[in-house]
């Protein structure tokens, strides 16, 4: 069961990681970046949920479970702050919780006695693998929403469906 919960934590974060860089660096308001980021909050809570049940460590509580409670809170202030209008509030609570998942990832690829380190050791085909799929998977998924809301939008836009103005 904790190999399971580990999976699911290490997925959510790599999700975390590589999704903030697509809303931070691109047009805001409209339905790309509110998908993206919704699909970013959601990755972000399984983050912290799952890393709550991890103690392969320590055997118990430890920084990195106070940093998932930390991170939660400051997650949903991003998403209460965005719902009442405080564009900066959102800004800085979402960019500090994902350069607060980048540093808790940084230490969990450095720290010996880690998962990440034993498997780049022991199995690195299976860790590059899984890397690999976790990439492709969400820049799948990135250019669906880019891509395919974009359509959808035109077709908005147009007074009408997708086939507005088509005979």
């Amino acid at each position: 069961m904790e190999n399971i919960i580990i999976a699911v934590h290490a997925i959510s974060a790599s999700l975390v990681i590589l999704l903030a860089p697509v809303n931070i660096l691109r047009r805001r308001k409209d339905i790309r970046h509110r998908v993206i980021g919704r699909t970013w909050v959601i990755s972000m809570y399984f983050v912290c949920v799952s890393g709550m049940f991890i103690y392969t460590i320590s055997g118990g509580f430890t920084i990195f479970h106070a940093l998932a409670i930390f991170t939660f809170g400051t997650t949903t202030l991003g998403v209460v702050n965005i719902r009442r209008g405080n564009i900066p509030g959102h800004v800085g609570n979402m960019i500090g919780s994902w350069i607060g998942a980048m540093v808790a990832g940084a230490f969990a690829v450095f720290a010996p006695g880690r998962v990440i380190p034993t498997l780049y050791v022991d199995e690195p085909s299976l860790l590059w693998g899984a890397i690999g799929i976790v990439v492709a998977l969400a820049t799948m998924w990135v250019l669906y929403v880019l891509l395919m809301l974009r359509k959808g939008e035109r077709g908005r836009t147009s007074g009408g469906g997708p086939a507005a103005g088509r005979v």
